[in-house]
């Protein structure tokens, strides 16, 4: 079986997934090339070689450039925080090597703009860690409404929301513009416009009515190292600095095949701590979909006669029915988060091998264009206005 070397780029929360995922994909699936977990990048002060023992990694480096640029690598993959996607992606596909990159593609659309337009002429092969639509549920949801179970979509509604980011957080990475990009926003609504647009199978055309409030305007600066999570290794001062990314972003929106749809996004929404939820309503039915019960999806059959309709929760875990199901456990006996990634290596292993995925995977061309629709919103937000996809380049 051909081997595929893969060097993980960065630590700390998303490193930990990527890391579980390679891992795993080998154990539960029949990969068409079997990934060897080759070698790590990390920060000399995060202790990469403890993170490689720990986590099954051959090799450590701190080194980045020395380990995207290594003949021994196959594939590079990018799990650092946002502003720091773009270097070693760029130097990935010059070196002619696939790449896989943590959302969103970038933390700035001129970044993005650049990685794309880079792997669309080397002709590189690029993956997005969009890691929802690998679970069964949304991928069921996806399969229903392209084989027209809803009928024409009238109403698209989705939110996303967390409720970590209280006072008592220092001010890491993700509360500030230059190393996030955006705050809520880039990191929950870009999950929402990814899953959605990937469900309907329709693009976003205009955006309207942001909203970008950030609520906490200061916070305690830190010590400790940054290693890719929320909280992770840090201490707080007494020192304040500013937060400049917002802490909830909402907006509406149009889909060419013309659907209307509303997006919410918060850091901050009491009691909600991964309430990632969409709704979908069509001319013949609806789906609801909530991350806190990820291995259900809600149908509503409106083609049914009106005496017996109602909406049904599906259990999507039934092997021979369901997507990536067969692979795991018996019926109902759930999955969890981390199951979407090693989902996902096993959809790059196929892709790498020549085949097709179970679902589509976004490449960094399909990135790009949910970060255009992050932007115009963010434009809708500071200028008041609708914003057409299409000015935004």
């Amino acid at each position: 079986m051909q081997r595929l070397n893969v060097a993980l780029i960065g630590q700390g929360f998303m490193g930990r997934t990527h890391s579980n995922a390679w891992s795993q994909v080998g154990k539960f699936f029949d990969v068409p090339v079997r990934p060897v977990m080759h070698t790590l990048f990390g920060q000399e002060a995060e202790n990469p070689r403890a993170f490689a023992d720990n986590w099954g990694w051959r090799n450590a480096s701190t080194d980045w450039q020395a380990v995207v640029t290594s003949p021994e690598i196959d594939l590079v993959d990018i799990a650092t925080p946002n502003f720091m996607h773009m270097r070693p992606a760029l130097e990935a596909i010059a070196a002619g090597k696939p790449c896989s990159c943590e959302k969103p593609l970038a933390g700035a659309l001129d970044d993005a703009r650049a990685m794309a337009q880079a792997a669309r002429s080397a002709g590189v092969k690029t993956f997005v860690w969009f890691n929802y639509r690998r679970c069964p549920a949304v991928a069921l949801a996806h399969r229903l409404v392209k084989e027209g179970r809803l009928g024409a979509i009238r109403h698209v509604r989705a939110v996303y929301l967390q409720d970590w980011a209280d006072e008592s957080v220092p001010l890491a990475w993700r509360f500030e513009k230059e190393w996030a990009g955006s705050g809520a926003h880039g990191d929950l609504n870009a999950h929402l416009v990814d899953m959605t647009r990937f469900v309907t199978g329709d693009e976003i055309t205009e955006v309207a009515g942001a909203i970008a409030e950030t609520f906490i305007k200061r916070r305690k600066r830190m010590t400790g190292v940054v290693a890719g999570g929320i909280t992770e290794g840090l201490q707080s001062t007494d020192e304040q600095g500013d937060v400049t990314v917002d802490d909830t972003v909402l907006f509406l929106a149009r889909f060419a095949g013309g659907a209307v749809a509303s997006y919410e996004a918060a850091r901050q929404a009491t009691g909600n701590q991964n309430g990632n939820r969409f709704e979908l309503n069509g001319t013949k039915g609806s789906l609801r979909f909530n991350f806190e019960r990820m291995n259900e999806l809600e149908f509503y059959d409106a083609t049914l006669p009106r005496a017996v309709q109602g909406w049904t929760n599906l259990m999507c875990t039934h092997g021979a029915d369901h997507p990536y199901v067969a692979h795991w456990w018996p019926d109902a006996h759930l999955i969890g988060y981390e199951h979407g990634f090693v989902n996902e290596a096993y959809d790059i292993c196929r892709v790498l091998a020549g085949q097709e995925p179970v679902v589509p995977i976004p490449d960094f061309e399909d990135a790009y264009q949910t970060q255009r629709v992050l932007e115009a919103a963010l434009i809708s937000a500071q200028q008041g206005r609708p914003v057409k996809i299409d000015e935004v380049k």
